[in-house]
């Protein structure tokens, strides 16, 4: 397979807080679309379109697939044929914390567990080494500083070059960077939910904790889970099993959603590059993480990039229709 040679002409990159590595602002999640209820053809079509126009990170977790292990199985197929001569240009990262496999050492955060996810990941992929490894979740049961040294670990044995968390809230942030400091490691990046429908990082102060401890940041679901794209804009779409419940699409709700719409039409964006661009404002977001189910898709992510400016007034409007609180299902709640 030949890549194109403008690849990267098309993509902007920054910097993962203090350190050198640079993540594209648009990475790829392989969470839905990517197992066996996807056809191979398009998940292949879908990473192919994602490194021709620059996206470097492919990020994956242990249960991703819909069925557990399939993404990264996938993706390990892939890196073995049509990427092999690519696998030092991309960014691969794994996480573990939600349940992997029956059992008390199939979940959480213990040594036992991430030890074992990792070591399962990998072979999966035909890797290594993993370019960032993530404890997926806060395990209220595992003691903080066992999970930061299961982490700290993985980079002395080589098995990951940088460590993440997700979803853990400022307090258990700044716990994490202390107990991983103490064996010396940084918190290099994390990855929490963030859209203009569920702010919780911001009320929370994570951004301003991150910045502090100059760990980067890459949210997930800048989309709400498809809220923010046209596709219920005529009120009679009903959500998908698994992504939001029905009570969400209110009378209120469908016309902040369209008031939406139109800044974007304004804009000369589609709704998604708008809830794109709006979430990647703050240049404390290195990168923001896009699905998709379609290489037309990952086209349309992109164009997002032609326009990440916003003036004061656009914020102001935004604010106004943009309503925290609808999507915080993953607001770190289990943290406190």
């Amino acid at each position: 397979m030949t890549f194109s040679p403008d690849r990267y002409k098309h993509m902007q990159y920054a910097s993962l807080g203090k350190s050198s590595l640079k993540l594209p602002k648009l990475s790829l999640g392989l969470w839905h679309n990517f197992g066996e209820e996807t056809p191979s053809a398009v998940s292949r079509a879908i990473l192919h379109k994602a490194f021709d126009l620059g996206i470097t990170h492919f990020d994956l977790a242990n249960n991703y697939g819909p069925q557990p292990g399939h993404a990264e199985a996938f993706l390990g197929s892939l890196l073995k044929k049509e990427f092999r001569a690519h696998r030092d240009e991309l960014l691969i990262s794994s996480k573990a914390g939600y349940e992997m496999w029956p059992g008390p050492y199939g979940s959480g955060s213990s040594k036992k567990y991430i030890t074992a996810s990792c070591d399962q990941s990998l072979k999966r992929l035909g890797l290594d080494y993993v370019d960032i490894f993530y404890s997926h979740r806060y395990d209220g049961e595992t003691p903080i500083e066992e999970t930061a040294d299961a982490l700290a670990r993985l980079v002395d044995a080589g098995k990951a070059l940088y460590i993440g968390i997700s979803s853990y809230n400022s307090a258990r942030t700044g716990e994490m960077v202390a107990e991983l400091e103490k064996r010396g490691v940084p918190l290099s990046i994390h990855q929490p939910s963030y859209s203009m429908l569920n702010r919780w990082i911001e009320s929370d102060g994570l951004l301003d904790e991150l910045e502090k401890v100059g760990a980067g940041c890459i949210v997930f679901s800048p989309l709400a889970q498809g809220l923010l794209t046209p596709k219920y804009l005529d009120g009679k779409t009903k959500p998908t099993r698994g992504s939001f419940s029905d009570k969400i699409l209110t009378e209120e709700n469908l016309h902040n959603i369209r008031e939406l719409n139109n800044i974007a039409e304004q804009r000369g964006q589609t709704l998604a590059q708008l809830a794109l661009a709006w979430v990647l404002r703050d240049k404390r977001v290195t990168s923001a993480l896009i699905g998709a189910s379609s290489p037309e898709q990952i086209e349309s992510s992109v164009k997002a990039l032609d326009n990440l400016d916003f003036s004061s007034d656009e914020l102001a409007t935004i604010d106004k229709y943009a309503k925290d609180g609808h999507l915080n299902m993953w607001a770190a709640s289990s943290n406190k």
